[in-house]
């Protein structure tokens, strides 16, 4: 396996260190050619703690942009500007014919978005968004699930992105966005559900601010996606005591439930989900089961390397479990997302996108 040159494009983004430290677990996939440091450049709303995150650098070639888009050889770009920045930036990359690692949210609007994700599909570019679940063995194994019908239709999701970190900067930085940590969190959440179960009907959110904190600080919010025989909830609060450990996914259908909680480790523990069948399966029978997925060592590993798979040629959607050429799937996760972060009313508003 030839590892493809790849640099990163931007420090400023809240996963652009674990971004980095992801790459460099793999040198048999990924010649990191240097990094673009933005801390000086964005105007952005950011919020990064460079005190612990300037080691995932260590040793690495800095860039200007200019230098980055001149580099012989290059194969791909990882985009980790601020969250209001990475469309433009992926524009920048897209006039070089870059395949790129985008990071999340799309954007907070639908057009733009969706006119990068087309052109890049119009010239069989790789584009890969960075929802952090897409390698996770867990709801991988729920995708699959679903698709073989084991766990019957599903009539109900609930997931819950809370966490308890960050200080008052935080708090402000999440100010910044009018979806606040609906938008900027619970996008990860929204990608999944998609997969799993499509364009919604109806999208319903509730986007506050949690007690004792400044009002336009939207860090307490809830979105109801609603399918003709479904409902989903999910919620994002900042200012939950102990949830970062108790995020949560529930899904329950007319043949089996799940529920995965946390909703990833790296600590060394195995990754385990309950499991209750009302039938039995080619390969489990009926009744509650705990399902081990082992120790996973890294959130973006999996994910990344089937980026590289993509370049190199060796695998093309829609046979890769990630969607890396499909962008009629962003543009829904983009559309639903903005419908369930308040930016659009009442159900996602549609966008073509090249077929």
């Amino acid at each position: 396996m030839k590892p493809i040159k790849i640099a990163q494009l931007g420090v400023s983004h809240e996963h652009a260190a674990g971004k980095m430290r992801s790459l460099r677990l793999r040198p048999d996939a990924f010649e990191i050619v240097g990094v673009v440091d933005d801390r000086a450049t964005t105007r952005a709303a950011n919020y990064i703690h460079w005190d612990k995150e300037e080691s995932a650098y260590e040793g690495l070639p800095r860039l200007t942009e200019d230098e980055l888009f001149a580099m012989p050889g290059l194969d791909a770009v990882a985009v980790e500007v601020p969250n209001s920045e990475l469309v433009p930036a992926a524009n920048r990359c897209l006039a070089h014919n870059l395949p790129i690692h985008m990071d999340k949210p799309g954007s907070d609007e639908m057009a733009p978005f969706a006119r990068l994700r087309r052109d890049y599909e119009a010239r069989g570019l790789a584009f890969q968004m960075g929802y952090m679940f897409r390698g996770n063995p867990a709801m991988r194994w729920i995708l699959d699930a679903t698709k073989r019908g084991w766990l019957g239709e599903i009539f109900e999701v609930q997931a819950s992105m809370s966490h308890n970190y960050g200080n008052e900067s935080y708090e402000d930085y999440i100010g910044k966005f009018q979806g606040g940590l609906m938008f900027n969190l619970g996008c990860h959440l929204v990608d999944f559900v998609v997969s799993l179960l499509g364009r919604p009907s109806g999208v319903f959110p509730l986007i506050k601010t949690a007690p004792g904190d400044k009002p336009g600080i939207h860090n307490n919010c809830v979105s109801i996606l609603d399918y003709p025989n479904a409902t989903v909830t999910l919620r994002a609060c900042s200012r939950e005591v102990g949830g970062l450990e108790r995020r949560r996914l529930k899904i329950c259908g007319t043949k089996g439930s799940v529920e995965l909680c946390p909703l990833e480790r790296f600590d060394g523990q195995p990754l385990q989900m309950s499991l209750v069948l009302l039938d039995g399966n080619e390969e489990r029978e009926a009744g509650a089961h705990t399902l081990d997925f082992g120790p996973v060592r890294d959130r973006y590993e999996d994910q990344l390397l089937e980026f590289a798979q993509t370049i190199r040629g060796e695998t093309k959607a829609p046979a890769s479990p990630d969607i890396l050429l499909n962008g009629n799937h962003d543009c829904l996760v983009q559309e639903v997302l903005l419908a369930a972060s308040g930016y659009t009313v009442g159900k996602p508003q549609t966008t073509p996108v090249a077929q």
